[in-house]
C-alpha cells in the first residue's frame, strides 16, 4: 500500500463519516512529529524539548 493511497483512504474516511474536525488535530500532530525529528540531533534540541 503506497503512502498516497493511505492518505486518500484517510481523506475518504473523514468525508464519509463526517469527521472533518479530526483533520486539524492530525495535521498538528504530524507537524510536531516532523519538528521533533528535524531537531533531534541539533543544538536546538534542549530548547525544543523544554516546550513539551
Amino acid at each position: 500500500m503506497s503512502k498516497l493511497s493511505l492518505l486518500a483512504e484517510f481523506a475518504f474516511f473523514l468525508r464519509e463519516h463526517k469527521k472533518l474536525w479530526l483533520l486539524p488535530i492530525f495535521v498538528v500532530l504530524c507537524l510536531l512529529g516532523a519538528l521533533l525529528v528535524a531537531v533531534e540531533g541539533s543544538a536546538l534540541s534542549p530548547f525544543i524539548y523544554t516546550v513539551f
